[in-house]
């Protein structure tokens, strides 16, 4: 008999599709029990542990492009859980320890990225995930954007200002370096310092890419920072790389870490190309870490070809100086008139005036003895009067003032006589005899000036402080003079 469909079932009510007629009895109206199916049981685990297979199979490896969305960060366990999802579904993400570790790429809510996994299923919620080996932004423009929007922010907070800048000392004894021990940046820049001018280097070993190296540089820079003996320059260096390898560098608490740093810091992030919102912050930017080193030190034998240069000149300015103070001293020296002849007058005067004191003193005396023994006559009036108090008093006065003038002209005579005399020691040769020098006359008396014109044989006068003696002129085997 055909299948019939649509049956009425009195018991029931509704529409019944049966496939066979003798599924139901049409007298008792009961539906009569299906034949069993071959078909294996399963359990439910059995099931969704299937459905993973089916899935890890299908999809052994896919690349999704979505929204990071719900990240946290890694777990206390070190795995990272988190959504992608775009304008239509909803995608679970796991990120297990391992791969988490290795990744290069800066992990952010709402940041489009493109993961490479593989699609499995978390058979205790019934829900499938992906698991991600491998996770990168969507594009540049990503990562641009963030990065644009990052240094609007920062620069809004006057941390590139100019004029923060610190400038950079000109020879530092200490110089703090923020990189990677293993690289081969420390290397070009330590070679470098040796080349220039060799210093004291303290090298901060920090991870330069990945999750933690913002955190280990910022602390590398507060951590210089805080020392005792702070370095006097901070070199920040790694080496290039892509936008996300260099991301760490874009970090906010690097930026604010150099914004906030004491010490000049040069920034040595990546090729000249490459920029990060360290090199903003930072007091100097150098291209590579290369020319940090460059920066951080001038060249020790530029330096010492400069000193010589600037003692050179010194010397010839010095010399050129006392050469014009020579000439002018020569100069002036033959303006001067000969000693003798500013002299002979004052000792013309001085020598007229000692003959004449012994006679002029005599016959003052005498003048002042006529004088006193006239006023003494006049005042011969009588026994009686010369006993008046008053007779006496007036004798007495005219003693005293002709007493004191005496000692006054003879006091002022002598004070004029020994300052001429001094005078006259003082200009006159005898006190340059006294020294240890001589003079040296010919036969008439007359001093020699020099020795060109003294023949051999030639009769000598030589007067010292203490006397003269005579001498004949010989020649010096030596050097052909006269002596």
């Amino acid at each position: 008999m055909a299948p019939l469909s649509g049956m009425m079932c009195p018991q029931f009510k509704g529409i019944f599709h049966l496939t066979n007629l003798s599924d139901y009895d049409p007298e008792t109206g009961e539906i009569l029990e299906a034949p069993k199916s071959n078909q294996t049981e399963q359990s439910v685990s059995e099931l969704s542990h299937a459905l993973k297979r089916t899935l890890e199979d299908r999809f052994g490896q896919v690349r999704v492009r979505g929204e990071i969305s719900g990240y946290k960060g890694a777990h206390s366990s070190g795995h990272c859980y988190f959504s992608l999802k775009d304008e239509g579904a909803k995608l679970d993400a796991i990120i297990w320890r391992g791969s988490f570790t290795r990744l290069r790429a800066k992990m952010q809510d709402g940041l489009e990225v493109i993961a490479t996994g593989k699609i499995s299923s978390y058979p205790n919620k019934s829900s499938y995930q992906i698991i991600i080996e491998n996770i990168e932004p969507a594009g540049a423009g990503a990562l641009m954007a963030l990065l644009e929007e990052r240094r609007k922010k920062l620069a809004g907070e006057g941390l590139f200002d100019a004029e923060r800048k610190r400038p950079l000392p000109y020879l530092p004894q200490l110089i703090g370096i923020i990189t990677s021990p293993t690289g081969a940046v420390i290397r070009d820049i330590l070679h470098r310092l040796n080349d220039r001018f060799p210093r004291h280097v303290i090298v901060w070993p920090v991870r330069v890419q990945g999750e933690t190296a913002a955190a280990e540089v910022a602390a590398a820079i507060h951590g210089f920072n805080a020392m005792a003996q702070k370095p006097d320059l901070l070199i920040v260096a790694r080496g290039g790389g892509s936008l996300e390898d260099l991301w760490p560098f874009n970090e906010e608490s690097v930026v604010r870490a150099a914004a906030e740093s004491q010490i000049p810091l040069i920034s040595a992030i990546g090729h000249e190309t490459d920029t990060t919102l360290l090199d903003h912050a930072a007091d100097w930017r150098a291209p590579t870490p290369t020319a940090a080193a460059e920066r951080a030190v001038p060249v020790r034998a530029d330096l010492i070809a400069e000193l010589a240069s600037l003692n050179a000149r010194q010397k010839r300015g010095l010399s050129r100086v006392f050469s014009e103070v020579k000439l002018r001293l020569q100069s002036a020296a033959r303006a001067l008139p000969n000693p003798d002849t500013i002299l002979g007058l004052a000792r013309q005067r001085l020598d007229g005036a000692g003959a004449k004191l012994p006679r002029a003193l005599k016959a003052n005396l005498q003048t002042h003895s006529v004088s006193l023994a006239r006023q003494s006559g006049r005042l011969n009036l009588g026994p009686l009067q010369l006993r008046t108090r008053e007779s006496r008093r007036r004798i007495g006065e005219l003693h005293q003032r002709s007493a004191r003038g005496l000692n006054q002209f003879i006091t002022k005579t002598r004070d004029r006589l020994s300052t001429e005399t001094k005078l006259m020691a003082a200009l006159g040769y005898k006190s340059v005899l006294a020294r240890g020098f001589a003079v040296i006359r010919d036969s008439a008396g007359q001093p020699l000036r020099g020795v060109a014109k003294i023949a051999d044989g030639t009769a000598l006068q030589i007067e010292m402080h203490d006397g003269q003696m005579a001498a004949l002129a010989k020649p010096a085997k030596s050097q052909g003079k006269l002596f």
